[in-house]
This record gives structure tokens, C-alpha cells and sequence, in this order.
């Protein structure tokens, strides 16, 4: 945490959605505590109070003395410890530091990001109306939503465990279940579960329970999820979508498309997974290995891509809105599922701590030999990525609404550095830098799913300022505003 502020580079330093500054001069804040909480239901993040943001972004000290310590800390710590104004205090004395920036003196705050059993962490007794995050330079209030996001994923039990006590165990889908039961017998042959009847099976890996209300088997969320279908699915999970994108031809909008409310299948994920692993891996260039004279197609890209299609389901949290998109361009996979990253982005990029949204979907997959247990399945995939020689992979958190996006790249590092580097795309006859053109691309996909949007929406959902986004979209030919002042809103031309 101490890596977010170094008192010797005070004068390179900006706000951004990491580090917040305070004049401080007239006391402690009150929008200190919505930055605290807003850094604490993220990544965590450093407040320094006694600074003061200039016009071009840089800092300078607002003229607190060493005489205005004491009071401040006094108050800070009074305010941290009761519980009707902040919920929960995740500091110790370490977290607090003051520095002596020449006459002045600078009271830093680190802020840790909070463990998902603490949050939400909000302020002024009030959860569902004084919660925060943050965003770019900006602390926002919370949905409802995102707060019972928070408070679900408190509990050990994860969504998928809860027994569906007025649901038959006929309205699952016996097809698909006879379909995982002959896999799980050709992957592991003799288990002790090969025998058993289908209840009796589908009790033992958590797809049924007994339940509490009746005495009788019911399907749990997992086993509605993975074996359900989707008209069943979604009187459980209202948000439940699975949708597959394949873009590989520019002038066609879709060259497939597969969707879980389409009615022509079960639309469970079951289902769902094997039909999208086999059209993922269809046009992956690998090359087969040799073992003993056998040829061997089953690569370490292979076993990668179906960790990284597990992984995006057994996170995803199925209450949040907009559901699982997996998008397959010629050289790109994009996969994308509702719902924050329980460990953290680093964690998650680290591994070494497994910490699913679903527990029992996880272990489902676990018995067909897809996915792992011990939180190593991303550093796997940056590795066999590493050793391909390929862009590293790229993990994005986004919240309002909370949606965690894996980008995988099949290109080449070398190919990149010589034709991608500092480059710029013509559109429009105009010049636009690689990453103004992929939150242009990221524009178009919110604006196809959305139908229409504000400027505030689309900011948020970019990470960026208002002025920043309208300045993007002012440059794209295929977007355009719809009204006036308030009822403005942004669509794509296609669609008016």
C-alpha cells in the first residue's frame, strides 16, 4: 500500500482512482468518509488531507501546521471507531502517516481494500443509500444492486448452494445430465459414483439436497444452472443470459451467434460450455504434439481456454444484470461475466487463493477435469500465454454495472511492438490513438446492448470523465444524440 505515495515524488503526483487529496483547512472532511468507503469496496487507496488539487492536476499544500495534528487525528480516529458513522474501521496506526512538506505538514491516509466478508463498508448507518466506489478520479454511491452483490458474497455458502425447496428434480433437463454422467465415466473411470442412480448421483455432486421444508430431493441453483433449463433457469435468476459472439468477418454483424434464450436448446451452462469450448478452439492455430509416435491435440492452449470458459461461469454472479458474453474475433477472445473479483484483480492475476462465486458449479466442472481448485488457473493461462509468445492477457474489473472482462490475444509480442506500437488508426479522416479507438469499440458494444445511453452511463461504464467521453463520441460518425439537456441520450445511427 505504501507504493501509492512517496513524499519524495509529492510534485509528479495527481487524483486518480487510487490517490484523493483534502484542503482539510476547516476540519476533517465529511467527504473523507465517502472516499473511505469508496476505496475500501475497491482496491484500497491512499487520502492525503492538508493538499489541494491545482487547475492542470498537480498538488500543493493547503497551509495545515503542525499545531492542526493533533485535532485532526483526534477526530479522525473518534469518527472511525463509531459505528453510526462508518461500519466498519479497517485502519491501524501504521495506516496513518504525517510528513513535513515545508512549512506544512501532509496527514496521509492507506486505505486497504476491504475482505469481501467486510464489505459493503458504508458510512452514516445507511447501506443502501451511503455506499461507495470508485471510479477514475470519483467516488460514486452504490446501487442496490451492487449492494446485494456485496452482501451475498459475505456468506461461506456461495448463491449456487441454496436448495430450491419448491422446484421438482423433473424439471431438470435428464438429457444433458446423462451427457455430464458419460463424460465424468470416460474421465474417470470406476469412481464411486458410477453407479449410483441419477438422484442419488446428482445429490453427491451438489446438483440436489434435501430439503429443509419438505424432506424431499430438490435441485439446487447449481444443479438448475448446470442442468436446468433456461424458461426454468430464469424464474431463479431473471438476469440469467449466456451469449456467444463469433465476429470474425467485418462486414457481417455475427458469423454465429449462440444464446440461451433462443429456445433451440436447453440453454443451460452445461450445455453451453462444450458447444462454446468446440467453436473457440475451432480456428486456434496450435500446433499437435508427438508423445511415443500419438499424435496429441490436446495443448496446453486447449486446457488454458477451457480454464478461462470455466473460470468466466463458476465467477459469475447470475442476480447481476447483463450476463456471460463470450466474443470470438479472428485474432482475439473476449469473456465477460457479471460480478466484482471476490480476491482482487492482483490476487486473481497472482493466484494461490481460490475464492469461486460458485462453489458447487466449480466442483461440477472439477469432476469432468476442467478447472482448479487451488486459485492457479489464471497465472496458468498468462503463463502458456508467456510461453506462446503471445500479448499478455488482460484483466478488467468494471462496476455500475460490476462486470469482470478476460482478453485474450493470439498474436504475437514482436508484432505488436512493430505494427501496434504508438499507433494510429484512420477513421473519419482522422487520427485516433489506439485506445481512444478501443473505448470507440467499447462504445458500440454498451450502445448495441443498451439501445441508448447517457453520457453519465457511458463514462462510468468507460472509467472516464464526461467531457473525456464527449469528446470521443463527438469524433464517431456512427454515434449520435438523441434530445435535449437532460433527456440528451447517445445511440448508434444503425439504430434510430
Amino acid at each position: 500500500m505504501n507504493k501509492l505515495f512517496d513524499i519524495t515524488k509529492f510534485d509528479s503526483y495527481k487524483e486518480d482512482n487510487r490517490r484523493e487529496v483534502k484542503k482539510a483547512k476547516g476540519g476533517l472532511p465529511n467527504s473523507l468518509w465517502d472516499t473511505y468507503s469508496a476505496f475500501a469496496n475497491c482496491y484500497g487507496g491512499v487520502i492525503l488531507l492538508g493538499v489541494l488539487e491545482n487547475n492542470d492536476g498537480s498538488w500543493r499544500t493547503t497551509g495545515l501546521k503542525k499545531a492542526d495534528q493533533r485535532k485532526l487525528l483526534k477526530d479522525f480516529w473518534d469518527t472511525i471507531y463509531n459505528r453510526t458513522k462508518v461500519s466498519i474501521n479497517l485502519l491501524s496506526d501504521n495506516d496513518v502517516e504525517v510528513y513535513e512538506v515545508g512549512e506544512d505538514i501532509v496527514i496521509v491516509i492507506y486505505v486497504p481494500m476491504a475482505k469481501r466478508e467486510e464489505k459493503p463498508v458504508f458510512i452514516n448507518d445507511d447501506m443502501f443509500r451511503n455506499t461507495f466506489r470508485r471510479s477514475h478520479e470519483g467516488d460514486y454511491h452504490c446501487t442496490r444492486l451492487q449492494v446485494k452483490s456485496m452482501l451475498r458474497d459475505q456468506t461461506e455458502n456461495t448463491m449456487d448452494m441454496e436448495v430450491l425447496d419448491r422446484v421438482p428434480m423433473k424439471d431438470l433437463n435428464y438429457e444433458t445430465i446423462q451427457g455430464y454422467r458419460n463424460r465424468h465415466r470416460t474421465l474417470r473411470p470406476g469412481h464411486p459414483f458410477e453407479r449410483l442412480t441419477d438422484e442419488e448421483y446428482l445429490r453427491s455432486i451438489g446438483a440436489a439436497a434435501i430439503s429443509d421444508e419438505d424432506g424431499e430431493l430438490h435441485p439446487t441453483a447449481a444443479g438448475m444452472l448446470m442442468f436446468g433449463n433456461e424458461y426454468n433457469i430464469v424464474r431463479h435468476f431473471p438476469e440469467y443470459f449466456l451469449d456467444y459472439r463469433e465476429m470474425l468477418d467485418p462486414t457481417i454483424r455475427w458469423t454465429d451467434r449462440l444464446q440461451s434464450s433462443s429456445g433451440e436448446w436447453s440453454g443451460n451452462i452445461c450445455d453451453f460450455y462444450f458447444r462454446v469450448y468446440n467453436k473457440i478452439i475451432k480456428d486456434v492455430k496450435i500446433p499437435f504434439r508427438m508423445e511415443g509416435g500419438d499424435r496429441i491435440d490436446d495443448t496446453p492452449v486447449h486446457k488454458a481456454l477451457r480454464e478461462a470458459l470455466a473460470n468466466c461461469l463458476v465467477n459469475a454472479d447470475f442476480y447481476g444484470v447483463r450476463g456471460v458474453v463470450i466474443k470470438k474475433e479472428v485474432d482475439k477472445l473476449v469473456l465477460e461475466n457479471p460480478g466484482y473479483i471476490r480476491t482482487g484483480k492482483g490476487q486473481m492475476r497472482l493466484g494461490g487463493i481460490s475464492d469461486p462465486r460458485n462453489k458447487t458449479l466449480l466442483k461440477m466442472f472439477n469432476l469432468i477435469n476442467i478447472g482448479e481448485r487451488a486459485g492457479s488457473g489464471v497465472p496458468n493461462i498468462f503463463n502458456v500465454w508467456e510461453d506462446q509468445g503471445w500479448v499478455e492477457p488482460v484483466i478488467e474489473e468494471q462496476f455500475a454495472p460490476d462486470r469482470t472482462i478476460l482478453t485474450l490475444e493470439f498474436r504475437k509480442k514482436q508484432a505488436i511492438k512493430t505494427s501496434d506500437k504508438k499507433q494510429a488508426i484512420k477513421t473519419s479522416d482522422k487520427k485516433i490513438r489506439k485506445k481512444t479507438a478501443e473505448n470507440m469499440e467499447k462504445i458500440r458494444e454498451y450502445l448495441r446492448e443498451n439501445e441508448g445511453a447517457k453520457t453519465s452511463d457511458i463514462a462510468t461504464y468507460l472509467g472516464l470523465s464526461q467531457a473525456r467521453t464527449r469528446k470521443i463520441m463527438s469524433d464517431m460518425d456512427d454515434v449520435i444524440a438523441v434530445g435535449a439537456n437532460r433527456n440528451k441520450q447517445y445511440k448508434l445511427t444503425d439504430t434510430v
